[in-house]
This record gives structure tokens, C-alpha cells and sequence, in this order.
């Protein structure tokens, strides 16, 4: 018995630390711990205000900077396709996925029960956190979406190419992070779409016609982008 006794308190303690490890390693990656920016928090008010105005709303987006520019450089196409449904642009500048997270988890989701939450996420960590970080940070806000709105779809976007260089650190990374994020589509709640190539040159190029400082897309990338959900996302908030 002394032996046995020892045996399952052995394991016990491997399973412990096992654990705890786990937890630490998971805390330990600033990409996955939720964090508010005292520079926006005015506009994430501003936000909760949207949300709060617009409980209906059947599609909404999440995300950063390119997000946020369906208000600008994308506000012909969200005004023909998307206004009317209505639809909410959760996207901020300059957003890691932590500060995401962080607003997911105080207020923006809140009473939403949309067909589709469209997730754009990880650009802005690429110069501070790993390929696993990132994509580990993204998935933690879906995550956190599909518990919020257990009866909505997301779409996941793969992160939009950064960099001409088709070669270029940037790029390499986001491949990586986007094989990673593709695994989520295992998920039934959970779409995934990599538009990259069709925002490129043959060559894999930049065209900066389009992208003008190589990461954000002027107007006609907000066309692609619509045209290429057009087929997940039209179904699913006709029916809801």
C-alpha cells in the first residue's frame, strides 16, 4: 500500500506541475493577457455605445487598424453591403491581440447575438511576439467570442500579407501564423479565409496602388475582401 500510496501521489504531483507549467507558460505570452490602452479607452466607449444602440446587429467585425478602416477607405462597400443589416465595426488602430481580448471581455459583445463575427487580429504583435505567441493570441479571442455569442459563426481571417518583400521576415511569420489558424476550422463555429493571394501580385509582390505602405489596403482591397466573404457570410445572415 506504502507503494502504491507513493505511485499516485508521484503522478499527482507530475500532473500538478504539469499543469501550473502550463498555466504559467499560457500567462507568461502578453499576446493571450487581456490589456486596455488608456489612449482609446474614449473609443472603446464610443463603441459600447454602437453595441448598446444596435442589439440587432447580424454581422460584425473585429479587429485592428484594417478593421477600423471600413469607416474610411472601405465606407462605400460597408455602405452598400453591410449597413443596412445592420452591421457593427468593432475594429481600433493599432489593437495587439490582448487589447482585443480585453475589450471582447468588457463590453463590446454584450448583448449581440450576430450570424457572423468576422476576426481580423495579430498584425500589430508581429514585431513583438512569436508565430506561436500570435496565433496563440488569436485564438484566444475566438475563443472568447464563441463563449460571449455561443449561437454566432466566425470567420477567421488570416492575417493580410505585410511587407513587398515577399521573402521578408513579416511574411514568413504570417504564413506560419495563419497554417496555425487555419487548424481552428476543425471547429463547426468556426470559418476560416487567407485572402492573401488575392491581394498580391503573381510574383508576390505588393501592388502599392493598393497598398500604399504595404500593410493597409486602400479601397479596392475592401472590395476584394467583401467579394471573398460574400459566399460564407451572405447565407448565414439571410437565414438568422
Amino acid at each position: 500500500m506504502k507503494v502504491t500510496s507513493h505511485r499516485i501521489a508521484h503522478t499527482a504531483f507530475w500532473l500538478l506541475f504539469v499543469f501550473f507549467s502550463t498555466a504559467c507558460v499560457r500567462a507568461e505570452n502578453p499576446a493571450t493577457s487581456p490589456e486596455p490602452r488608456n489612449t482609446w479607452m474614449d473609443q472603446h466607449n464610443r463603441l459600447l455605445q454602437t453595441v448598446q444602440q444596435t442589439p440587432g446587429a447580424r454581422l460584425v467585425f473585429v479587429g485592428d487598424s484594417i478593421t477600423q478602416n471600413w469607416n474610411s477607405r472601405g465606407k462605400d462597400v460597408w455602405a452598400e453591403r453591410y449597413a443596412n443589416l445592420p452591421a457593427i465595426n468593432l475594429g481600433v488602430s493599432g489593437d495587439r491581440t490582448e487589447n482585443i481580448l480585453w475589450r471582447m471581455q468588457n463590453g463590446e459583445l454584450d448583448g449581440l447575438d450576430p450570424a457572423v463575427i468576422v476576426v481580423m487580429a495579430g498584425t500589430n504583435n508581429i514585431h513583438r511576439d512569436s508565430a506561436a505567441q500570435i496565433a496563440e493570441g488569436v485564438e484566444t479571442i475566438v475563443e472568447e467570442i464563441l463563449v460571449r455569442c455561443p449561437d454566432s459563426q466566425v470567420l477567421l481571417m488570416g492575417i493580410f500579407p505585410r511587407s513587398s518583400n515577399p521573402n521578408a521576415t513579416e511574411r514568413v511569420k504570417i504564413r506560419e501564423i495563419n497554417a496555425t489558424l487555419a487548424q481552428m476550422a476543425g471547429d463547426p463555429r468556426v470559418d476560416f479565409l487567407d485572402i492573401g493571394g488575392l491581394l498580391l501580385k503573381p510574383d508576390g509582390t505588393m501592388d502599392r496602388e493598393l497598398f500604399p505602405d504595404s500593410l493597409h489596403p486602400l479601397a479596392p482591397g475592401y472590395v476584394i475582401w467583401a467579394d471573398a466573404i460574400a459566399p460564407t457570410i451572405d447565407p448565414l445572415v439571410s437565414r438568422k
